[in-house]
């Protein structure tokens, strides 16, 4: 096992590798930009004559400098950092534990879930409600005997592992109390359960039934004499038949014969036919202690006692979350130690599958080569009587198929195949430290309706993610091409400060904000996005385009407005502290303004259900600390402003607002287009 986990892969999540494709070209966008402005200044300085000095080119520094100010979203890493954190909070209160940031986000295009059966699927309270074999008492007995599971008597019921408790309990049903058979029958050796092989074994010292027999008279008869030595082995029908010779009929051990083999197996399939778990009971005399207590030495020359069939309830909330799982496109597969009958019968009640060819078992499964498997995986939704190393072979199949895949685990030999799932789950219930250790999420109620919850968070959050993305590269874009466009003009239209100004209060307030907003009516009714589309898939880079330069045009606009208020004419090279004014104001309202524009990348922000309250206050302390700037004298200095009057401040605000309007005509023609396509978009 760590061997295993040693060589799993820690591969990047989806998010990780979009925002590392992005500072790249950030970076070498900055870098062009600056070389290229600052190039453009020195060769039109020395064209017209103006010469050429330190001085001159510290100011032509200062304005690629701006500009790269203005390309670098500051507040990109603080928003994303925030708004993952955020939906580790939503997730902790729907159950979904999550260990790793970044996980959070991968839950969002998860296109395979692998999921346990028993206590994911279903509620994990079992109870024996049918049986097979001659002698019900014995049965009960032995298997009661063959397990770790204690009767309270105080509580009435049962502790323990939730299979071996429904034994205990069924043979307290009949009036044989766990605490009276363990003085009947002394446990003095086992061979613990194993999942290789599918069973346990306890050998016992049995009281001979005169000294078992107690009177009120006697004294001495709370200690018991015990002679016989016999072994009780349960577990699965088929591997427990494998090790029987005999069978017991009319009270005593008869050969097992081919026939009477075949009728158990039917007894079995007819119990899981009915979706019950099956275990098998068998029982051998010994002679002598054993002198090890071995599998290979005690598990043979059995002799058949009977099979008991359990019902495991379905959790009532699984069939709506398989339900949403197909309607998001979202596969579930469902992986169980359980017989093949048994795990087709719950599959095909939940909707899982919908024919028992989609199911396949472990042993199936390895007699399938590896490059055969992989071609085969997606004909299967169902694999039973799987061993641990079997759900690593099944996380790698379609992973190699490009496929994020979760998968679900609690023992500790699941750790290597959720240490190589893109999403590993662990139980909080019932897992261990060790898987829970290598997971990325953990399930607080051992429950698959959670994860899919957690996924619809995640597609919310990379929704919010990829709004706050398109919010601030669009806004940078805007100030990147102001400034372009004034310096191939010839004029000066931000200084940095101001540029960091618009960037970490007017920008990041308002990102922060989308990363609150709800999810979209249709996010659980979209297909999983690919994991390696790029940042600007779906359109984002050309709405960040379009975008930006509506924002450059509405600022330029505002300048020059602001410049012929201030010296009644449009003379370029003479500088406008009053323009500068009204172009900061209104770049930075634009920016507040645009926000609510992102609420919906496709729909009407006036036709959208519910409010975001984060929003509206973000865009109020935004415009109250802006306004500040802008109006009062000795802080428009010290942004190298001045203070506008009421008129300056009333027009730059409207111009700002205008790009609520422009940007809601496109977003109507390209749902017309989408209409005409059939792509419905729901708010």
């Amino acid at each position: 096992i760590a061997t295993a986990l040693a060589q799993a892969e820690e591969g990047k999540t989806p998010l990780q590798q979009k925002l590392a494709g992005l500072s790249k070209i950030l970076t070498y966008l900055v870098i062009g930009i600056c070389v290229v402005v600052f190039g453009i200044n020195v060769i039109r300085s020395v064209a017209v004559g103006d010469g050429f000095s330190f001085a001159t080119a510290m100011d032509f520094f200062m304005v690629a400098i701006s500009l790269a100010v203005a390309a670098i979203p500051e507040g990109l890493a603080t928003v994303v950092t925030i708004v993952l954190s955020i939906g580790v909070t939503n997730m902790s209160k729907r159950n979904a534990i999550i260990r790793k940031l970044t996980a959070v986000e991968t839950l969002g295009c998860t296109q395979i879930i692998c999921s346990d059966k028993t206590g994911t699927l279903t509620q994990n309270k079992m109870t024996v409600v049918d049986y097979y074999g001659e002698d019900e008492v014995l049965l009960a007995t032995a298997m009661s005997m063959c397990s770790d599971a204690e009767f309270d008597r105080e509580a009435g019921t049962a502790v323990g592992e939730p299979t071996e408790c429904a034994l205990v309990n069924y043979a307290a049903k009949l009036g044989y109390d766990k605490n009276d058979q363990k003085l009947q029958y002394v446990r003095i050796g086992e061979v613990p359960f194993d999942s290789m092989r599918k069973m346990m074994t306890t050998v016992h010292r049995a009281a001979t039934t005169a000294t078992a027999q107690k009177t009120n008279t006697d004294a001495t008869s709370d200690t018991l004499e015990l002679s016989a030595l016999i072994q009780f082995t349960k577990g699965a029908p088929d591997e427990i038949l494998k090790r029987c010779t005999r069978v017991l009929r009319g009270g005593v051990e008869i050969a097992l014969t081919d026939a009477i083999r075949e009728e158990i197996l039917a007894a079995n399939k007819a119990m899981a036919d009915k979706a019950l778990r099956v275990l098998a009971a068998a029982r051998k005399s010994l002679s002598a202690e054993p002198a090890v207590y071995e599998a290979d030495a005690l598990e043979n020359d059995l002799c058949f006692v009977g099979l008991v069939g359990m019902i495991d309830p379905v959790r009532p909330e699984v069939k709506p979350a398989i339900d949403q799982c197909r309607s998001a496109g979202i596969r579930p597969i469902m992986i169980t130690g359980d017989h093949k009958d048994t795990a087709v019968a719950i599959a095909m009640q939940l909707g899982i599958i919908d024919s028992p060819e989609q199911a396949i078992t472990g042993a199936e499964l390895d007699k399938i080569s590896g490059e055969d498997f992989e071609s085969a995986v997606e004909r299967y939704s169902v694999y039973a009587r799987v061993q641990p190393e079997h759900k690593t072979r099944i996380v790698n199949a379609w992973r190699k198929k490009g496929k994020v895949t979760a998968m679900t685990g609690d023992g500790v030999n699941d750790a290597p195949s959720i240490k190589n799932a893109d999403i590993g789950v662990g139980m909080g219930i019932t897992g261990t430290d060790v898987t829970k250790n290598v997971a990325d999420m953990i399930l607080a109620d051992d429950n698959f309706a959670t994860i899919v919850s957690a996924a619809g968070e995640g597609r919310r959050i990379y929704d919010n993610i990829r709004k706050a993305i398109q919010f601030l590269l669009a806004s940078n874009l805007s100030e990147v091409l102001a400034i372009f466009c004034a310096t191939l003009i010839g004029f000066t239209i931000f200084q940095p400060v101001q540029l960091l100004w618009i960037n970490l209060i007017t920008d990041c307030f308002p990102a922060l904000a989308l990363g609150m907003e709800k999810p979209e009516a249709d996010v659980m009714n979209r297909k999983p996005r690919d994991s390696k589309e790029g940042i600007f898939a779906g359109g984002l880079g050309a709405a960040v385009a379009y975008q930006g330069a509506l924002v450059t045009v509405i600022t330029l606009i505002s300048y020059f407005v602001g410049h012929y208020l201030e010296a009644g004419n449009f003379d370029i090279h003479q500088e406008s502290v009053h323009g500068t004014t009204m172009a900061f104001l209104t770049l930075a309202m634009c920016e507040v303004f645009h926000s609510f524009n992102m609420r919906s990348l496709r729909g009407s922000i006036f036709t959208m259900k519910g409010q975001n309250k984060w929003l509206w206050g973000a865009g109020l302390l935004s415009l109250l600390l802006t306004s500040v700037v802008v109006l009062i004298e000795p802080i428009a200095k010290a942004f190298s402003m001045t203070a506008i009057d009421a008129k300056e401040y009333f027009i730059a605000m409207a111009l700002g607002f205008a790009i609520i309007p422009l940007v809601e005509i496109v977003k109507l023609v390209h749902r017309l287009i989408d209409k005409k396509r059939g792509v419905e978009h729901t708010n």
